[in-house]
């Protein structure tokens, strides 16, 4: 009879290689036999998942982990240039739509874009924001009215208008920021949004978790994405900006955009499925010291 000797599993992230090795004692010899498992990765399988902000960063990652789990993806971005090489490098089956995340027109239009395409929204992940940082004083009407329309007033609405696409078990997330929890100087603008993002949030998961939509808030802390250069500020500033994060967070350094992408699909996959209206700080434990 053959004896099964050794089972090993080598896990990647597509596949799985299985080595077994058979004894054959007639002839005392032992076969290594090799072969490859698909692992079926499947959180989101057959979701529609539309993502703002996704052609860099936190949205980019998400997308990617998206759907590499199973979903159908449409993400959204403004600038062209990134627009270009998120279409270059992303799967062709993601959907990229140009969409101002402040244009309440654009809203409308994205949403009936996805509409006739999919039918339904399971999964809105609101992500696109800025960050313009000046000194209180010299922050700008326009300044501030930027920051507001695109980091509250657009997921306010589009969440607003998506709600004839978001049925029963459908998980809406915005990108919030350790900022909303805690003064930074020079964000005075920026912050008073993500703080309004996580307020939103527990509002609309008390407001909407009886129809089955739950809604939550990710406040990411240091991450290295390409928001940190559209700031406005001087790279010397940048640079002890980033210095003093990577100091005091406890794990002394940045998250990555996975990072951030692993917590939303958390939040948007069956396995948070009793998370609602809650803000999920992921920032190596800088708010806590």
């Amino acid at each position: 009879m053959d004896v099964l000797l050794n089972h090993i599993t080598y896990k990647g992230d597509a596949h799985e290689i299985v080595t077994d090795h058979i004894f054959l004692p007639n002839s005392r010899t032992i076969i290594p036999l090799i072969y490859i498992m698909e692992i079926q990765m499947s959180r989101l399988k057959g979701k529609i998942a539309l993502i703002t902000g996704g052609t860099t960063g936190i949205g980019y990652a998400t997308a990617k982990l998206f759907y590499a789990e199973g979903a159908r993806v449409f993400i959204t971005g403004h600038n062209d240039k990134t627009l270009a090489e998120a279409k270059n490098s992303l799967p062709r089956e993601i959907t990229i739509i140009k969409s101002d995340a402040a244009s309440l027109t654009d809203i409308d239009s994205l949403l009936e874009q996805v509409k006739k395409s999919a039918g339904k929204i399971d999964v809105l992940f609101l992500n696109a924001g800025i960050a313009a940082m000046k000194p209180f004083e010299a922050t700008t009407e326009a300044d501030y009215d930027s920051n507001m329309n695109v980091n509250i007033k657009g997921p306010f609405f589009t969440i607003q208008k998506a709600l004839p696409l978001l049925g029963k078990g459908s998980s809406v997330i915005m990108t919030s920021s350790i900022a909303g929890h805690k003064g930074f100087a020079m964000m005075a603008a920026y912050s008073a949004t993500k703080a309004a993002v996580i307020s939103l949030g527990g509002t609309l998961g008390s407001y909407l978790g009886e129809r089955g939509i739950r809604v939550n808030t990710i406040s990411p802390g240091g991450i290295t994405t390409p928001i940190y250069g559209k700031t406005g500020l001087p790279q010397e500033a940048l640079d002890g900006l980033g210095a003093s994060i990577t100091q005091t967070v406890p794990m002394h350094r940045f998250g990555s955009p996975e990072e951030i992408a692993n917590a939303a699909l958390f939040l948007a996959s069956d396995e948070s499925s009793y998370v609602n209206a809650t803000d999920l700080v992921v920032d190596g434990g800088y708010l806590a010291v």
